[in-house]
């Protein structure tokens, strides 16, 4: 894990990897070469996990002086082809995962790239062809973001590192913007919400070929199609353990380090599993585990007594830390600068203290369990598009027995579930007006100024989501799993996970996406998934015997909660509405002001439901304010 930084025909120096000093603090690299576009510059700063030594530093350049490589992430698989290679007569001088991949590189091309298991980022110089190449994890797991300029191309682990280039601006990207504020997500495209920088999609590649005259030529592919894996019929017992087997290997492969590992443990299934599988994996002798959560003194939102369970059945030594709403805003700004973009939530807080926390204790590689929720159907959104295949398919009595299900163990009125199922039949013009009726009545008409009314009539961010990679539109549980995982939610989620553990040295590992892993679990049927008021039925059977009883049988959803309502409402009501009033300001025009102050002051007053939607607000401002983005 570690932070890049390449650039073809423009004048750049170090201080552009020295800006992401923090994603590598153990080692830093430059070096230039020449084209016939112009300089050439590749920079690295290095977090030394596997091979410690000096031979792990980068630029890495193989034996014959022709490719040097910039690489951020982890192969875990690199013992394997390290000896495959081997057998092919290669012969190494490190012990790293770098070395590896650049050996395959050198002898497979892009078609290396499916051989690989881990999350990677990385750029090869070609420097006797003059070709350089860049690619991405198929998950997007490690960042890659570029800018094409008139006077060449850049590549960076992080956008700030491309700021201020020659040609580029500051400026705000309003479609991007305008997705975050209304639908709460970002990185569902290749554009960022900074105009001109655009991101590797996960699973792309590229190609620049300097020119003597005219910008360089950029070409980017697709090397992982995203489609749904085929798999024949497989009854429930054999998917559980053809499940548990899959996960088994992978945190096996991502325990591999020469430095300490533990875990996050939010006390949810997901984490959960993974730390009781890393205790079954520890050699005799071997420092014990570690764990690290958030925890709160709200009853309603605290998972501290899951997170006992299993800490009682792994024997793991627990750190815990307490997220304070005083310290929300004295961080929010660091945290902005580190994440680049807005984000969605004060759970984006609560993950930075338990990474915090996480170096404190010297844990310098963390798992979680990110993933499994978009793979395996986890979000509770999932069930109206669920019980919509149930009625489309005429399944009336199990669609019945669901709704009866999730009244009694959900709390979901029969009402509530009836009238989100019949939106979900509804034809596509008739939920379109709904949503901008909805808008209309319950966000104020805030988004009705004139840089944003229009945009309001764009189709959602999930079928923007959807379609940035030729997926149609999610109509049942399969293909929303599929643009989750790639296109939406899952994007987003590791690049905060990504800024939050980096800013503070560590490295994030997610089991969950490994390649063969994830490829069986979306090419599950639904009832694999859903069944009842379940999620995640086949995780649940695979690790039943594994995991405490009160976190297998556990049916909420708590999703890495924080009190956000009742911080807002109380302590942070002063903060928040200043974090209003600021985003009004350092971006005139962008919302309507009048209608923001009403739904601001009738969400905290109560009058308004509470959701994550003023925070949004108030992150936007935090942002634009630190990086000093212009409206135009």
């Amino acid at each position: 894990m570690c932070g890049i930084f390449a650039a073809v025909g423009l004048p750049v120096t170090p201080e552009r990897i020295d800006i992401v000093a923090h994603r590598g603090p153990d080692g830093r690299g430059w070096r230039d070469y020449s084209s016939p576009a112009g300089p050439v510059a590749l920079g690295h700063r290095r977090l030394a996990i596997i091979d410690t030594t000096n031979a792990g530093l980068q630029p890495m350049t193989d034996a014959s002086g022709r490719y040097h490589l910039v690489f951020n992430g982890e192969i875990y698989n690199y013992i394997e082809l390290r000896e495959e290679l081997r057998a092919r007569g290669e012969v190494f001088v490190s012990e790293s995962d770098s070395e590896v991949l650049l050996r395959c590189y050198i002898l497979w091309g892009v078609d290396c790239l499916p051989r690989l298991r881990g999350m990677f980022a990385f750029v090869v110089w070609d420097d006797r062809e003059k070709l350089l190449f860049a690619a991405r994890d198929r998950y997007g797991i490690k960042p890659l973001y570029y800018a094409a300029l008139p006077g060449g191309v850049a590549f960076a682990s992080e956008i700030k590192q491309l700021l201020d280039l020659p040609g580029g601006t500051r400026r705000i990207n309003l479609a991007r913007a305008h997705d975050f504020l209304a639908g709460g997500i970002s990185d569902h495209t290749a554009e960022t919400m900074f105009q001109g920088i655009h991101q590797l999609r996960g699973g792309e590649a590229c190609t620049v070929t300097p020119r003597e005259s005219g910008p360089a030529g950029l070409r980017i592919e697709r090397w992982h199609k995203v489609a749904l894996p085929e798999l024949g019929s497989i009854d429930e017992a054999s998917a559980a353990e053809r499940f548990r087997d899959l996960l088994s290997d992978s945190v096996r492969l991502h325990l591999r380090a020469d430095v300490p590992v533990g875990s996050c443990l939010s006390g949810g299934l997901d984490s959960s599993s993974i730390v009781c599988l890393m205790a079954t994996m520890l050699p005799e002798g071997a420092p014990g585990q570690h764990t690290v959560s958030a925890c709160y003194a709200d009853k309603a939102i605290d998972e501290k007594p899951f997170m006992d369970a299993v800490i009682a059945k792994t024997g793991a030594q627990p750190h815990f830390v307490f997220p304070r709403a005083e310290d929300l805003f004295s961080r929010a700004s660091d945290i902005s600068w580190h994440q680049d973009e807005p984000f969605g939530s004060t759970s984006i807080f609560a993950q930075w203290c338990v990474f915090e926390m996480a170096r404190a204790a010297g844990i310098k590689v963390m798992l979680d369990g990110q993933g499994a929720d978009e793979i395996l159907a986890g979000y509770h959104s999932f069930f109206p598009v669920y019980l919509a295949e149930l009625a489309r398919s005429a399944r009336l009595l199990t669609l019945a027995q669901t709704f009866a299900a999730r009244r009694r163990i959900h709390g979901q009125g029969y009402t509530a579930q009836a009238l989100r199922l019949a939106f979900s039949l509804a034809p596509d013009r008739a939920k379109a007006l709904v949503r901008r009726t909805h808008r209309g009545q319950a966000q104020h008409g805030w988004l009705s100024s004139g840089a944003m009314a229009e945009l309001d009539r764009q189709p959602t961010a999930l079928e923007t989501a959807a379609a940035s990679l030729g997926l149609a539109p999610p109509r049942d549980i399969a293909s929303l799993c599929l643009v989750m995982a790639h296109a939406s939610n899952m994007p987003m989620l590791l690049h905060w996970e990504d800024r939050n553990s980096m800013a503070h040295g560590i490295e994030a590992r997610v089991p969950f996406l490994d390649p063969p892993l994830a490829d069986f679990a979306l090419a599950l049927g639904n009832q694999h998934k859903l069944v009842g008021a379940d999620t995640k039925r086949v995780l649940r059977r695979a690790m039943g015997n594994l995991l405490p009883r009160e976190v297998s049988e556990r049916r909420d959803k708590l999703g890495f909660a924080t009190p956000e309502t009742s911080w807002m409402r109380g302590p942070l009501r002063g903060p928040v509405e200043d974090g209003v009033e600021r985003t009004l300001r350092v971006l005139p025009g962008l919302l309507d002001a009048a209608g923001t102050r009403r739904f601001a002051s009738d969400m905290l007053d109560g009058r308004a439901p509470a959701d994550f939607t003023l925070w949004r607000i108030v992150s936007l401002g935090l942002w634009a304010e630190r990086f000093s983005v212009a409206l135009a």
